[in-house]
């Protein structure tokens, strides 16, 4: 009896580990009470596209749609970018993304009109990085701050395309972190010697004010003609 005794205890207690993951889930593009409590609000509330535009000012185009939780801009129908109605200064964001094989996308952030050089925000580059086109550059891959800076690619742990990964962006004053699947893969200081050197070498060396100097800006969802899903988009204000 011993034996089926340990079998029956050890069965009774993988059961109740699946039940107690599962009860304790958090359900998709919600909050907790501790998150409301220290200031978090969704940007994406799983059934619609309230809080975002076109950078324009538009309704979200027909390229973007809702379905099951998530927010996706469909291969090839030329949805664009879509911004967060507000903008931020100091903040945490974090989202889940999703994107195709050979895909590229991103989030932008401190997105706002420059005086030279058009609309601009920091990029955390979303990329398939073995089969995307533009997977030549290190500071082009998955993680970085586009153009600009790398991440640390032995720290770098990314699911495979079709696969769900997690990003976090911290924002306080001008230090910034890149996060991707609980891990801290990138963080620099906005206009110290060795950020100006970065950008004095990438495709926005133009800008006015300096790239990435902006005090504020929206938070951009990038349409680069993959698909790529979106959900858990959350804010808080530091």
């Amino acid at each position: 009896m011993k034996k089926p005794l340990r079998q029956w205890l050890f069965s009774s207690l993988v059961a109740l580990t699946l039940l107690t993951t599962t009860v304790c889930a958090q359900p998709a593009n919600t909050l907790t009470a501790a998150e409301k409590k220290n200031g978090w609000v969704l940007l994406f509330n799983g059934v619609g596209t309230t809080g975002w535009t076109t950078p324009g000012g538009k309704p979200v185009p027909a390229g973007w749609v809702v379905e099951n939780g998530t927010l996706t801009a469909k291969k090839g129908a030329k949805g664009g970018d879509i911004v967060s109605v507000n903008q931020y200064t100091d903040f945490e964001l974090t989202l889940d993304y999703n994107l195709e094989s050979e895909g590229n996308s991103g989030v932008k952030y401190f997105y706002t009109t420059y005086e030279t050089g058009g609309n601009l925000g920091m990029e955390y580059q979303f990329l398939d990085d073995s089969l995307a086109e533009d997977n030549k550059k290190e500071n082009h891959l998955t993680g970085s701050f586009y153009d600009v800076l790398p991440p640390v690619a032995g720290l770098k742990k990314v699911n495979k395309p079709g696969q769900w990964n997690t990003v976090r962006i911290v924002a306080k004053g001008n230090r910034v972190q890149h996060w991707l699947n609980g891990v801290k893969i990138l963080e620099f200081t906005r206009g110290n010697p060795a950020f100006t050197e970065a950008v004095a070498g990438s495709k926005f060396n133009k800008a006015v004010p300096a790239f990435g100097t902006v005090a504020k800006g929206h938070i951009l969802l990038q349409e680069h003609g993959h698909a790529v899903s979106f959900r858990n988009v959350k804010i808080n204000a530091l």
